[in-house]
């Protein structure tokens, strides 16, 4: 390919600050996406793990009725958002290969956020059931909903106030 022809196939991307094909901005979207996914996984795992645990100590049998739904629900939650995080990585083996990489790219990210939503509710609801049974049920709701508008404020709503957010970078 001479250089005419390989300029041709580069293209600024929406905001004209990387020149780089369409194949290697999915490249980069890929593993960027990959890097976030370890992050998160690895809370999850740790999460699910203690979450695992729990019915085998002492003191569970101790629990309310409503304490063990919240700890099903928990447990549940945090099973998918494994589930819904490993996704991409099995997903990119089905497709590897096959000049699927867009799709790959837009539906791992779409999983991606699946999962990080079902660990928003696994996170409250942990929160929620070892509050109740240290502090209770009225510390169990203030603490799990302290939580939850933490995350959905830090992982939702702050990226879409974008630049003009409280955290905006100066200078």
């Amino acid at each position: 390919m001479d250089n005419q022809s390989a300029a041709g196939a580069r293209e600024i991307d929406q905001r004209g600050d990387r020149d780089e094909t369409t194949h290697e901005r999915l490249d980069r979207n890929f593993g960027d996406l990959l890097q976030e996914v370890r992050v998160a996984q690895t809370g999850v795992q740790i999460l699910f793990a203690f979450l695992l645990t729990l019915p085998f100590a002492t003191r569970f049998n101790e629990t309310t009725a409503g304490d063990r739904a919240v700890y099903v629900v928990t447990l549940l939650a945090s099973a998918a958002a494994s589930a819904f995080l490993l996704a991409p990585v099995s997903y990119h083996r089905m497709v590897f290969r096959q000049n699927r990489k867009r799709e790959l790219v837009n539906s791992a990210s779409r999983l991606a956020q699946c999962g990080l939503g079902c660990l928003v509710v696994a996170m409250v609801g942990a929160v929620f059931v070892v509050m109740d049974v240290v502090v209770g049920l009225g510390g169990a709701i203030a603490a799990a909903a302290a939580v939850g508008v933490l995350c959905c404020s830090l992982w939702y709503a702050l990226p879409l106030l974008g630049s003009g957010g409280v955290m905006a970078s100066r200078g």
